[in-house]
């Protein structure tokens, strides 16, 4: 079923959303009594359009599930790909927020500006994660033109500094064409203490983790309340779900039931385990006879070599992310059991991709509790870990994997997440399922494609064309195209026959069976930044006859190798991939955008009782520098006065016992608590914190002093400090929400006394401030 015109049936021209309201064919007489009412219908979707649900995993890779060969039991995985079909060469971007963008928009990543994650946005045109108005998402196409819409689980997709509770809305999911929206707005979540929304509104959780809470059941059962609830309204129209549960992205945390469940199994390391999984492969016929399982790089030691400390530490931190992929698994299937309970079932296209890249390399040599300090530039040590291996997978950590793991769980292919250059980054075993139309149970497809082509086959399956214009806006012309010929026979012919892929300078281009591939940053070292793009050596391999990129034919084929590079320099003009920025860590601390128009250079912040939710990049910035801040009260009380982001880092300033008490949490691996030893006045009273900064750099330490009422109530030093990002979580006035910065009040230990205004000053970076100049500086309320 291709869109070759834009005619309708009903007589709708879908080329131009929204679509205009019908005319009144009534009659208007002087009276109701000698007039015809007529009622405007609301756009419906084309006859027989199916329903449409998109599940989505997070930073898994090809060979992890069990349906795909993976060491990790996917019982409901292996029911749905009984029903339908496996797609062995299907291709993501290899990095979250860039193959989300190009998922929701059916375009290049770069073209519709998510040449990477928001985190590290730069004010170029492909790299501000700001999705361009002219790349309208299959949401809101759908919308437009009679479906339910709704998005579930995480948006990567709104820049931080844009997802504070006063918007603007327009890129949240609500304003880029879904009905509902029901989740978190970062790369991440905490899965214990989720920083949730649903819609534009900041909510918590109905309980805590030691009552049973867990961020995977609670989406859960939310997407199939939501899909039962539309139906019973309304059978006959349409549902269009994105559910992307953030799972199994880190942190990997689940409850020790699961974990325990895998106890063991991964003792025998990740050498065996990735042969293993390269034998089941073969035999399930995901991977073709002949098929060369790529050999173990350089940057991943033998199992064999570590010692029995690290064997430990890194077999436990598998067992954990095994077992919160069962879990993960057994979630999915109620809310698939959910979608095959709908009354037409049938008609529903379910696609099911199994992550939005390879696995993850970014837990580092030997995993990690606190990835957020990894993401930052900064190794984990084995001594420290093992100390906290019993914390691994609870609410008391943030745990990611070692990198040994992802190499065994990307096989048969080279590399990992990040490094769009190769398979074991880009390619992402996909599910299809759609009763009424496919009728080969259990098939498997090996046409080359991207995850630019959902949105077209969507719109080729439903019967409607993709936009031209949208609110008046020119619509980019989609760079994906329909698969839905791949829906009926193994031996369609591919409709792809070139892709480019590159993220943080590693990249690749893909045509007619060739790949060319240049592999430059790791992601394990986002502190380092190569540069000297000339040096990085270019591979080519022959992806019909070398199905996992193991024979690099560079040297045989020099005159194709050139050629190939000619094409991915196109490429990158026409989809606006250059500059290419291998900055890491670096690109953390790079100015974003103030919230709101706001002046970017602001020094000076107040704040009042009611600010939750605030991201790091809309808050003050109190990193690297010097900075003050102080809360003004009325009376006195216990709880938070000021709370800057969570469990993986940040700081926060609470009333204990009547005493103000300042507690930093450097990764969770260093805590300077300072607790004033004066505790706050009956009547009115001012808190004050300063933090005279070292300099000399990033990351450095600085003297702390708390005063109540201009007196010394503590001062202590604090060693080091955060030099990039605190993590996931956001800052709160009056209560802590999300997962806690400190362990030692109950969540969310709210203010019980009142707090009339919290001033923040901070001093320019780079600019020495000694306590009596920022005293002076904060008093002044103004620059220096």
């Amino acid at each position: 079923m291709t869109n070759s015109s834009n005619y309708d049936p009903q007589g709708l021209d879908r080329s131009r959303l929204p679509i205009p309201d019908p005319p009144f064919r009534g009659t208007i007489g002087t009276t109701y009594e000698d007039s015809v009412p007529d009622w405007p219908d609301p756009p419906s979707a084309p006859a027989g359009a199916p329903n449409v649900v998109i599940m989505m995993l997070d930073d898994v890779g090809f060979g992890q599930v069990g349906t795909f060969g993976g060491p990790v039991p996917t019982p409901a995985l292996d029911k749905l790909a009984g029903a339908g079909l496996r797609y062995n060469r299907f291709h993501t971007t290899a990095i979250c927020g860039p193959s989300r963008a190009a998922l929701l928009t059916g375009r290049n990543h770069h073209n519709c500006g998510a040449g990477f994650l928001a985190e590290w946005a730069t004010g170029f045109p492909s790299y501000t994660s700001l999705i361009p108005k002219s790349t309208a998402t299959i949401g809101r196409t759908l919308r437009e033109n009679g479906y339910n819409t709704a998005w579930f689980g995480k948006n990567h997709n709104t820049p931080d500094w844009l997802t504070s509770v006063v918007g603007p809305f327009d890129r949240w999911p609500t304003g880029l064409g879904f009905d509902y929206f029901f989740g978190f707005n970062a790369g991440e979540t905490n899965s214990f203490y989720p920083a949730l929304f649903e819609n534009t509104r900041a909510v918590e959780p109905d309980r805590g983790p030691e009552e049973g809470y867990h961020f995977m059941t609670d989406i859960t059962d939310r997407a199939i309340e939501w899909l039962r609830y539309g139906k019973s309204v309304n059978p006959d129209k349409p549902a269009f779900l994105y559910f992307a549960p953030g799972a199994m992205h880190a942190p990997h945390q689940v409850t020790q039931e699961w974990r325990d469940r895998f106890r063991g199994q991964f003792d025998k390391g990740w050498d065996v385990v990735r042969d293993e999984t390269f034998q089941r492969q073969l035999a399930l016929g995901v991977i073709p006879p002949g098929t060369v399982n790529t050999p173990r790089p350089d940057w991943v030691d033998p199992w064999d070599s570590l010692s029995e400390d690290e064997k430990r530490v890194c077999a436990r931190f598998m067992e954990n992310y095994a077992g919160y992929l069962a879990f993960v698994d057994q979630e999915c299937g109620r809310l698939i059991d959910a979608v095959n309970g709908l009354p037409d079932a049938d008609n529903t296209l379910l696609c099911f991709i199994v992550g939005d890249n390879g696995a993850s390399s970014e837990g580092g040599p030997r995993g990690t509790v606190n990835e957020i300090m990894n993401l930052n530039g900064i190794q984990s040590d084995v001594s420290e870990i093992l100390a906290r291996i019993d914390d691994i997978g609870t609410p008391n950590s943030e745990s990611h994997y070692p990198m040994g793991w992802a190499w065994a769980g990307n096989a048969p292919f080279q590399w990992v997440k990040q490094v769009a250059s190769h398979l074991g980054g880009t390619r992402n075993p996909m599910i299809v399922t759609w009763p009424s139309r496919i009728t080969e149970a259990g098939g498997i497809r090996s046409q080359f494609t991207h995850l630019i082509d959902i949105v077209p086959t969507i719109l080729d399956i439903a019967g409607i064309p993709a936009p031209d214009t949208v609110d008046g806006i020119d619509q980019k012309p989609m760079d994906g195209v329909s698969i839905a010929s791949t829906f009926d026979s193994a031996d369609a012919r591919p409709t792809r026959s070139r892709q480019y892929f590159e993220v943080l300078g590693n990249r690749a281009i893909y045509d007619d069976g060739w790949i060319a591939c240049a592999q430059h940053t790791r992601p394990w070292r986002m502190d380092i930044a190569p540069g000297n793009w000339d040096a990085d050596r270019w591979e080519l391999y022959n992806l019909d006859e070398d199905f996992s990129e193991s024979l690099d034919l560079a040297d045989q084929h020099p005159a194709k190798l050139a050629e190939l590079k000619e094409i991915f320099d196109r490429e990158c003009v026409a989809y606006g991939v250059y500059p290419l920025d291998d900055r890491g860590s670096a690109r953390l601390s790079v100015p974003k955008p103030a919230p709101g128009g706001a002046d970017p250079n602001r020094t000076r912040f107040t704040y009042y009782p009611g600010t939750l939710r605030l991201p790091e990049t809309a808050a003050p910035n109190t990193k690297n520098r010097s900075h003050a801040i102080e809360v003004t009260l009325d009376g006195t009380g216990d709880g938070i006065l000021v709370a800057a982001r969570g469990s993986s880092a940040g700081y926060v300033l609470y009333v204990h016992d009547g005493r103000p008490v300042y507690h930093y949490n450097y990764f969770g691996s260093e805590r300077t608590i300072i607790e004033s030893d004066l505790p706050l006045p009956d009547g009115p009273s001012i808190v004050r914190l300063e933090f005279v900064y070292d300099g000399g750099g990033l990351g450095k330490g600085g003297e702390a002093t708390l005063f109540v009422n201009d007196r010394v109530g503590a001062r202590d030093r604090i060693e080091r400090t955060v030099p990039g990002r605190f993590g996931i979580d956001t800052f709160n006035i009056g209560r802590d929400t999300g997962s806690p910065v400190s362990p030692q009040y109950p969540m969310p230990f709210a203010f019980t006394g009142t707090i009339r205004q919290v001033d923040i000053v901070i001093a320019e970076p780079g600019v020495s401030t000694d306590e009596a100049r920022l005293h002076a500086m904060f008093d002044a309320g103004k620059d220096y």
